[in-house]
């Protein structure tokens, strides 16, 4: 039986679980204040903090890092990426620790896991980071030269849903094909064929759905009117997008469960905008369902979001008749990344060289 450290760094939180197998025996949320996070100038000063925080709370739960067999981080902003479980390395480390695309909190992942492992002489991994990137190359090609279509998605809930899908289907992954929607407060919409995610919308900066804090895809020209009228810095513009668009704009929360009550009580408004958040999805799924041929094996559903019994009726309304939709509340990801090492440490498959 193999024990497994995952820790998930958020913006303002850092995620833990120990997992012997596939079951959880430790889990917390390590929580850090702004106050405490205010010294440091870049996210990646940060990662000395939140060791510290992930090794003091397993100390206080009695589990000594000499019991692990792995540690395994959130995967970060890499660049292009297969899908699969990768060894921290040098390399992956000194990346990080000055990222070519962005600062994210999910880059602390690989360098705490790192600095935890090595204290006890300790494999460390991380598994499929938003830049699992399988695609073909119609998939990259956009209506601008400059610009390339890019795959920058939720790949850990992503493939995780799909794997549990196709053992509830009793087939391999590798030879089914599947549109697999994770929605949560960004939502990504993959067709999966055999085994490879080959297109998705790029969530991380708007493309496809609207979502609860995100703005979707948008009409360009009235997008390029708003940004260059002076009203707007790039910093306020880039959060009317992300962050502060979708549900946020529309309804003031990103919070499904207030805009349902808000229903439940007669706003018509908050259901018309909660709707077209499901017209979106759907649209999404029948434009993914398309890269596929129409040969759909199972459409899934994942994430927070999919705990909304009304969201997903609206959804299954309109994409029911293209395959079976299977459905996956909520997001484990802590179990996913556990899993991604357990499939190397069982020998089921190697771990990558980044």
């Amino acid at each position: 039986m193999y024990r497994v450290l995952t820790i998930n760094p958020g913006s303002t939180s850092t995620k833990i679980g120990v997992y012997d197998e596939e079951t959880s025996i430790f889990d917390k949320t390590l929580y850090h204040s702004a106050e405490e996070l205010k010294p440091f100038k870049r996210i990646a000063d940060q990662y000395g903090l939140r060791r510290d925080a992930v090794l003091n709370a397993l100390n206080e739960a009695n589990i000594r890092i000499g019991t692990l067999h792995a540690v395994v981080g959130r995967g970060g902003i890499l660049p292009p990426v297969e899908s699969g479980t990768y060894g921290v390395n040098q390399r992956m480390i000194d990346y990080l620790h000055e990222p070519a695309e962005r600062e994210h909190a999910s880059n602390l992942g690989a360098l705490i896991a790192r600095e935890v492992a090595d204290q006890a002489g300790l494999p460390a991994f991380i598994v499929d980071p938003v830049s699992v990137d399988e695609f073909e190359a119609l998939a990259r090609i956009s209506g601008m030269p400059e610009i390339e279509r890019r795959s920058l998605s939720h790949a850990l809930n992503l493939k995780a849903a799909a794997r549990r899908a196709a053992r509830d289907l009793g087939k391999p992954y590798s030879v089914l094909n599947m549109v697999v929607v994770h929605m949560g407060g960004g939502i990504s919409v993959s067709p999966h064929r055999q085994g490879r995610m080959i297109d998705v919308n790029q969530a991380l900066d708007g493309t496809g759905p609207f979502s609860p804090e995100r703005a979707g895809g948008l009409p360009i020209g009235d997008v390029m009117r708003m940004a260059f009228s002076g009203d707007y810095t790039y910093d306020q513009m880039f959060r009317k997008l992300i962050g502060h668009g979708g549900l946020v704009a529309h309804l003031g929360t990103n919070d499904a469960r207030e805009v349902e009550a808000r229903i439940a009580a007669g706003d018509e408004h908050a259901r018309l905008v909660y709707q077209a958040m499901a017209y979106q999805i759907g649209k999404e799924v029948g434009a993914m369902s398309t890269v596929l041929h129409g040969q759909v094996d199972a459409i899934v559903l994942t994430g927070g979001l999919a705990r909304s019994e009304i969201l997903v009726g609206w959804i299954q309304e309109r994409v029911g008749w293209i395959a079976r939709v299977l459905i996956y509340p909520g997001e484990d990801e802590l179990l996913a990344m556990a899993q991604g090492a357990l499939r190397v440490l069982h020998g089921e498959e190697q771990a990558r060289d980044f």
